[in-house]
């Protein structure tokens, strides 16, 4: 007799419960950035719209950065830290291969014996985060979920290239992620498109640096103009998708909430998909920077935090960037 597997036992449905964010207390204007490249303060705004980003000191480690915004979300969720059943947490600057700091963060914040790892999605990572939490909540592995989208990204700028010292901030944005009586987190639309990897790529790999010859850290460079099509016309049809598969137009948006790369891109893709003026925008991208897979639990927690968001809202989320990979969806803000 052929023996039957008990079905999942948990809850169909999830959101987004609570949020938090930090970032470093060391603000980088452009005039710092100028003394390394030749260009202006009124170049980088008009081909960026960053004014300033946040560097971290050296006790800001990723760890130590992951740790304040994880504490701050699992507060503000209103959850102790020993229900949270897994952790993962989005990160390409964390130097030390392995284990996953997840497991140190499991272990600190007082999660016990949580699942825990990290993933590599790039500017995506926290839609892929999001993504892989609602399926462990409607399996039943885990009750609570923490994602993290936390990057050291001033450790892999190069301040001489011209076309990306200027881009690149850090932080750690955090969200819990648990059970819902009614959809909180609509489908997922993800994917990569491998073809394009080299246009956002480490400058040389870790083996290179290792074995000599190589004079620069390995940094991240990208092909600003490819980059920025590719953004602007795939990534709205993505976002329409995303709107699509939840079952709502623009018009039913209160929020959206896009990767903070670049404001030009923020702007064409709003035009794009023809938004209404009573969605609020997120722009944190001008005093924050790119912050890769931190960029929008940044922007969420920033503008629930200044009023210009609030519980309950819809929202529309989209993380792009290296691989090329992205992940949009639509939520219910915490």
């Amino acid at each position: 007799m052929t023996a039957k597997i008990k079905p999942a036992k948990g809850s169909p449905y999830s959101r987004i419960l609570g949020v938090g964010g930090y970032r470093p207390t060391r603000v980088v204007s452009n005039d710092e950035i100028l003394k390394h490249i030749d260009s202006s303060d009124e170049w980088i705004r008009s081909r960026s719209g960053i004014a300033s980003r946040h560097w971290a000191g050296p006790d800001e480690t990723v760890a130590e950065m992951t740790l304040e915004a994880a504490g701050k979300a699992v507060a503000d969720a209103g959850i102790t830290p020993q229900q949270v059943g897994a952790v993962i947490i989005s990160t390409v600057s964390h130097f030390k291969q392995t284990p996953a700091i997840a497991t140190e963060i499991a272990d600190r914040m007082g999660a016990g014996k949580a699942a825990a790892f990290d993933i590599n999605a790039g500017c995506a990572g926290f839609g892929y985060g999001l993504t892989l939490a609602k399926g462990m909540i409607a399996e039943g592995s885990a009750e609570y979920v923490l994602v993290v989208g936390a990057e050291r990204l001033s450790d892999l700028t190069d301040l001489t290239d011209r076309s990306t010292a200027f881009l690149f901030g850090d932080g750690a944005g955090a969200v819990i992620v648990g059970p819902s009586e009614e959809p909180g987190i609509g489908p997922s639309v993800w994917g990569s498109e491998g073809d394009k990897a080299d246009v956002i790529s480490q400058t040389v790999p870790w083996d290179a640096y290792r074995e000599g010859g190589v004079e620069k850290f390995p940094a991240i460079r990208q092909e600003g103009q490819a980059v920025f099509r590719w953004a602007v016309y795939e990534m709205a049809k993505v976002a329409q998708e995303a709107l699509d598969a939840a079952g709502i137009t623009p018009d039913d948006l209160d929020v959206f909430i896009p990767h903070q790369a670049n404001m030009r891109i923020i702007d064409s893709m709003v035009k794009t998909l023809k938004l209404p003026e009573h969605v609020t925008v997120a722009r944190d991208v001008e005093t924050t920077g790119n912050t890769s897979a931190a960029s929008i639990p940044l922007a969420m927690e920033r503008l629930l935090a200044t009023g210009r968001a609030k519980s309950g809202d819809t929202a529309l989320v989209i993380g792009f960037g290296a691989g090329l990979v992205y992940a949009a969806t639509v939520v219910t803000l915490p």
